[in-house]
């Protein structure tokens, strides 16, 4: 148990130069094996990928990976669905300016892993500015081979 641990903590550790600054924690369950770890490599690199896709207002990366029946919950309880999220970003009504990410754990169960994640924002929605630190949760679902997100709900957090 303990050297499938430390495996799997070594293969984490590999990957966070190509996540920058960015913090990632993982639970390993008494069954993390080698899949999971590329699992959990793969969902970092989604979720690093997501941010930079946040960041350049990339509508085409969440058209890619947005799951059809995506649901998102804002700070404010609004849900919104991959058509919101795709066509605010091709209407540049939502501006981020920085996205910094920490404290993340990744968690994998079979052909879905959830992500929870802090982030410290600066940007602003229609003029309006919601910087401020968040908590986010985002679950990640394997579909005939690809990571496509289902549900993300963000919280501020003091």
């Amino acid at each position: 148990m303990i050297n499938k641990c430390t495996a799997l903590l070594w293969s984490l550790l590999v990957t966070l130069p190509a996540f920058a600054a960015q913090h990632v924690a993982v639970h390993p369950r008494s069954s993390a094996d080698a899949g999971d770890q590329a699992t959990i490599r793969e969902i970092v690199e989604m979720e690093r990928q997501a941010k930079e896709a946040s960041l350049h207002r990339d509508a085409d990366f969440s058209q890619r990976t947005l799951a059809e029946d995506y649901v998102a919950i804002t700070p404010l309880g609004t849900v919104t669905t991959k058509q919101d999220t795709v066509s605010a970003r091709k209407s540049r009504q939502l501006r981020y300016d920085t996205i910094d990410v920490s404290d993340m754990v990744v968690r994998v169960y079979g052909d879905t892993a959830v992500v929870t994640a802090r982030a410290d924002v600066k940007g602003h929605q229609l003029g309006e500015d919601f910087s401020g630190p968040y908590r986010y949760t985002r679950v990640w679902v394997r579909r005939t081979g690809h990571w496509q997100a289902v549900s993300y709900q963000a919280t501020v957090t003091q």
